[in-house]
């Protein structure tokens, strides 16, 4: 094959990619109200969570006594959470309507298809995470890790937003079905909870001290909040990367599997 024709190729795929994850951004503009869980939860989350645990910060060892540096990044990833199940949803409802089939006819790869709808959530997890920040920041929330300990929760957000729309894809081009999209959200929920959101894992006792040790979004999270707790650290940081790579990895090849299962 040639340089050009792979260069034709390359291009086509990413223009097909571009295009999909700019008809999601559409979409978001022509219907905001699809966004309303994506943000009003992750917020409630913060008002929630940081009045219910805020006494914790006086206990030793707690990791930081602002209750807001520890809850916020916790509920800008539960948000980024919620934007990769809405990109899954934008594509379950695509296949209920029958423009997904068009795609499925288009010449080439099937990729494209599954990076441009993981692209548009990845950016779609740039609302919820600056929500969260701005009702945070009215609180008192403080960085001490200045602006690379902002990118790191950004980093973190979009990579799980990613994760969880390609663990949706997987389902919806199974079961090809909108209603299937719960089931997503209870992975989400239950994997969340079950890591260190709330508190530190050494005050987990138990098999919620297991299951948090064995959570890979406890790295995530980890990565996500080092900045708000203290310094920013190597050793905090490559474990959340490696543990979104193989995430998106095993996810994406999951999603692939079934895209190209799918019939039109």
């Amino acid at each position: 094959m040639s340089t050009t024709a792979v260069a034709i190729g390359v291009g086509h795929s990413w223009s097909v990619s571009l295009a999909i994850c700019i008809r999601g951004l559409q979409r978001l503009r022509a219907r905001p109200v699809i966004l309303i869980p994506t943000v009003v939860m992750p917020i409630f989350f913060v008002i929630s969570f940081t009045g219910a645990f805020s006494s914790l910060t006086k206990i030793e060892g707690y990791g930081t006594s602002n209750i807001f540096n520890w809850m916020a990044p916790y509920a800008a990833l539960q948000g980024a959470v919620f934007a990769g199940v809405g990109g899954a949803m934008s594509a379950a409802d695509d296949i209920e309507n029958g423009f997904f089939d068009r795609l499925l006819l288009t010449p080439g790869s099937r990729l494209p298809i599954l990076i441009g709808t993981t692209g548009y959530s990845g950016v779609r997890s740039i609302i919820p995470t600056t929500c969260v920040l701005g009702v945070a920041a009215l609180g008192g929330l403080e960085l001490p890790g200045g602006v690379i300990g902002l990118v790191s929760l950004y980093v973190a957000t979009a990579g799980l937003s990613v994760v969880f729309c390609l663990i949706g894809l997987t389902i919806a081009y199974r079961l090809r079905s909108l209603r299937s999209m719960m089931i997503v959200q209870v992975i989400g929920f239950s994997s969340m909870f079950l890591s260190v959101g709330q508190v530190p894992i050494d005050f987990l006792e138990g098999w919620l001290h297991d299951a948090a040790r064995l959570n890979p979004l406890t790295n995530v999270l980890r990565l996500a909040r080092q900045g708000f707790v203290g310094e920013m650290s190597w050793d905090l940081t490559w474990p959340g990367l490696v543990a979104i790579a193989l995430m998106a990895l095993f996810t994406g090849a999951s999603a692939f599997r079934a895209l190209m299962k799918l019939a039109p």
